[in-house]
C-alpha cells in the first residue's frame, strides 16, 4: 500500500491544518488522533476505515459536508477507489 501525502498548511498554538491526499491504493497508516479534529472534504469519495481490531467500515466524503471527531480515535484510512481523495484535517489544540 502506498503512503498518503500530507501537507501541514497552518500550525499555530491553537490549531493545525493538514491537507491529506490519498491516491488510489494509498493509506494514512495506523494512527491515534491525540486532539479533537474536524474533517473538511475537498473531493467526494469513499474511504475505507480499518479499526485496530481489523474491522473495516466505509466513510463517505461529500464536498461541503464537514464532520467532527473527539480525540482518541484510532484507525487506518485507505483509498480503495480509482480516484484521488483529498480532505483537510483541522486539529484543535488544547
Amino acid at each position: 500500500m502506498l503512503a498518503a501525502k500530507s501537507d501541514v498548511q497552518v500550525d499555530t498554538p491553537e490549531v493545525r491544518v493538514t491537507e491529506w491526499r490519498l491516491a488510489p491504493g494509498s493509506a494514512t497508516g495506523p494512527h491515534v488522533h491525540e486532539m479533537d479534529y474536524v474533517i473538511v472534504p475537498v473531493t467526494a469519495g469513499e474511504m475505507t476505515i480499518v479499526a485496530p481490531s481489523g474491522e473495516r467500515s466505509k466513510a463517505e466524503l461529500r464536498v461541503g459536508k464537514s464532520y467532527f471527531r473527539k480525540a482518541g480515535v484510532e484507525h487506518d484510512v485507505l483509498n480503495e477507489t480509482s480516484t484521488e481523495i483529498v480532505f483537510l484535517e483541522i486539529e484543535l489544540k488544547p
